[in-house]
Order: structure tokens, then sequence, then C-alpha cells
């Protein structure tokens, strides 16, 4: 424990860089990809049979690459030069959007039929009923799942190491290449994730429970 302890204290800059970055990494996926992902949900519900069937497809290509693979394709695919922050968060977004549609979507599954055809007896249009009633609903419920998803997706953020982001992984395998002290340094890494993690998915939890009520109420 002591070595631990004496290994973060000599490391403990570069490894907070790590951790910095991983974080803003998470937060550019966050940015891109639940907004996409609720555009290809909301896109799913359209009456345009071409509009549903190409969000059907690029959910399912998302959802079938791995995220390791589409760090690659952004990466080395696109004929435009990337640096390696903005390839994978392009990359994790890709993904996050795949995934966050499925579950926003049963999210605005799960509104009650009831409360849309009264927007409809109101007079209220597709496009209204939508916007003003379903998607308010839809991303309530959906919230839980969505924020439980969110720190898996931070923990992916470790997969960015392959194409030379100076996350918190890359981070420790430059120390450990280097003092040797590879059990050490990933533990320390490992604690790390968890400073994010653990009172992360507390929260979600008791976010959920919460919900979990106020819906029952309803």
């Amino acid at each position: 424990m002591n070595e631990i302890w004496s290994d973060f204290m000599t490391h403990r800059l570069e490894l907070i860089d790590g951790l910095s970055m991983s974080i803003r990494l998470a937060l550019l996926t966050f940015a891109i990809g639940l907004p996409a992902g609720l555009l290809l949900a909301v896109a799913s519900f359209s009456p345009a049979k071409a509009v549903r069937i190409i969000s059907i497809l690029l959910v399912e290509i998302g959802r079938g690459t791995p995220a390791l693979v589409m760090l690659q394709l952004v990466y080395y695919g696109i004929p435009v030069t990337l640096t390696g922050f903005l390839s994978a968060g392009i990359a994790l977004a890709l993904t996050t959007a795949a995934y966050t549609s499925e579950i926003i979507r049963g999210g605005l599954q799960a509104v009650p039929e009831a409360e849309i055809e009264a927007g409809h007896a109101l007079g209220l249009k597709n496009f209204h009923v939508m916007r003003d009633i379903v998607i308010p609903q839809g991303l309530r419920i959906a919230v839980p799942p969505l924020l439980g998803f969110c720190i898996i997706m931070f923990q992916a953020t470790s997969l960015a190491f392959t194409i030379a982001v100076p996350e918190l992984l890359a981070q420790a395998r430059a120390i450990a290449n280097v003092n040797f002290h590879y059990f050490n340094v990933f533990v320390i890494a490992g604690l790390l994730y968890a400073v994010i993690t653990i009172p992360a998915s507390l929260l979600t939890d008791r976010l959920e429970r919460k919900m979990s009520r106020h819906l029952q109420l309803q």
C-alpha cells in the first residue's frame, strides 16, 4: 500500500492530467452523442418510411460496430486530418448516439397514449405533440438509463489510448513503462476512474428510485 501511495504522489500530476483529459473526452462524447441519439430516436417515429429506414440502419450500424473499431475507422479512415482527441470524441459519440437512441425511443414509447390523443384532440399537429408532449415526458423517463450508459461511456474513453490520446490509461501505461510498477500504477488508475464512476452510479440509483416513485404516483 505504501508503494502505491508513493507512486501516486510521484506521478499524481500526470495521472490527474490524464483523468482531466478522460473527463473532457467524455463531455465531448455526450455533447455530440446525446443530441444525435435524440434525433435518431425521433426519426424512428417519422411518418416517412425512408427516414425511418435510414435511422434504423444508422442505429444498427452504430450498435454493431465495436467502439474500438469505430475509433480506428474515424482516426484512420476519414480523409480529413483530425486530432486524436477530436477523432475519439466523434467515434465515441457515434457509438453513444446509436445506443442512446434506443434508450430514448423506449422512453418516448412509454408516454401514455391518452396524453398523445389529448394533444391531437386539442388540435395540435404531430410536430407539436412530439415536441411539447412526447419528448419532454419521454426524456424524463429515459434519464436514469441514459445516465447509466454515460457512466459506461466514460469508462470507454480508456480505449482512446489506442490512437495516442493522453487520457488516464495512456498516462498510466507511459508511467508504468518507465518505472515498471505496472500493478501499482494501474491500481491507481482504476481508483481514479472509481472516483468518478461510483458517485455517478450512486446518483443514478437515487435518481432512478425518485423517478420510479414519481411515475408510480402518476
